[in-house]
């Protein structure tokens, strides 16, 4: 009966010796017969089996007829690697004479273990992207102008910053594959693209970003994009923007261009709005990266550096 379980099983006397061991339980920790039968549970394979409270609950089972349920076990198994096993003991009672014995069941639960954790890393990893876009919109409510504008005017801001700060959440969360650069300015900018198409892409060699990088980068070239509509060369029928990057493996680092031209000439702004500070700040403490602002003739240039990995 007991090599006709599926899980391993050990039939134990009063003193943990090993009385019987299922063929399940020889084959999946890969020990014999004879190095298995007759010895203490505890002198088992490296001594994985050799823990106090468990030696001590077992113990317990047999005088007091009571039972262990899921007792969990993790050890570096010999020939078998890292395991998560669950142990379940039962009393056994023999009605031909008083002896008394253990059925000592074990199951196998790394997978479902191994798939709590990851479950709840994502669930943490949820909350925690769930307070961070809820603070950045909190802050993007606030640091909005209104002095001088109408509720229309402070709305489509707004709105247009939270857009981009959804779609850069969306992008995030997509699969790897397609959470690539190309795809991050090609959904930021769909709103600013016209039939003439006055935005250039051109794209860099594959980068592998984080997604609270993706997310960041989002922000900052929607503002760009944004302030080129209200002032810079998109303000114009001839107006065109070129946009692209290049990664520097020697500096470790991924650059990018925003490139204006046949627009306004472009002038400092005589103060800090919140699209200036959002850029600035985003790239320098989000970021760790720097940004460098070109006023000139024709337009507005600037030239944007991040790490391209942890050192």
């Amino acid at each position: 009966m007991v090599d006709t379980v599926s899980n391993p099983m050990l039939v134990l006397d009063a003193g943990l010796h090993v009385l019987n061991a299922s063929r399940a339980f020889l084959e999946t920790f890969k020990v014999d017969r004879d190095e298995t039968i007759g010895r203490p549970l505890y002198e088992l394979g490296d001594g994985q089996w050799d823990i106090p409270e468990l030696r001590r609950l077992l113990l317990d089972v047999l005088p007091k007829a009571e039972s262990i349920l899921n007792y969990k076990v993790e050890h570096e198994f010999p020939g078998i690697g890292r395991r998560t096993m669950l142990l379940t003991a039962r009393t056994l009672s023999h009605p031909d004479n008083a002896s008394h014995s253990m059925l000592l069941s074990i199951v196998d639960d790394t997978e479902r273990s191994r798939r709590d954790v990851a479950k709840d890393m994502l669930l943490g990893e949820l909350r925690h992207r769930m307070k961070n876009l809820l603070g950045i919109a909190q802050s993007m409510a606030h640091q909005t102008r209104t002095e001088g504008r109408s509720a229309t005017e402070y709305r489509d801001d707004f709105l247009g910053r939270f857009g981009a700060l959804v779609e850069a959440e969306n992008l995030a969360f997509a699969a790897q594959n397609e959470a690539g650069l190309l795809t991050l300015f090609e959904r930021i900018l769909a709103p600013y693209r016209t039939d003439r198409d006055p935005i250039t892409i051109e794209p860099g060699p594959p980068v592998e970003l984080e997604p609270r990088t993706l997310v960041s980068l989002s922000l900052v070239f929607h503002e760009l994009a944004t302030n080129a509509v209200k002032y810079g060369s998109l303000s114009v029928p001839e107006g065109r923007v070129r946009v692209g990057w290049q990664v520097d493996e020697a500096d470790n680092e991924v650059r990018f261009d925003w490139v204006e031209s046949g627009g306004p000439a472009a002038t400092p702004p005589t103060r800090t709005g919140f699209g200036t500070q959002l850029i600035r700040s985003t790239i320098s403490y989000n970021l760790g990266g720097r940004v460098d602002q070109d006023f000139g003739a024709d337009g507005l240039t600037a030239r944007i550096a991040i790490p391209l990995r942890s050192a």
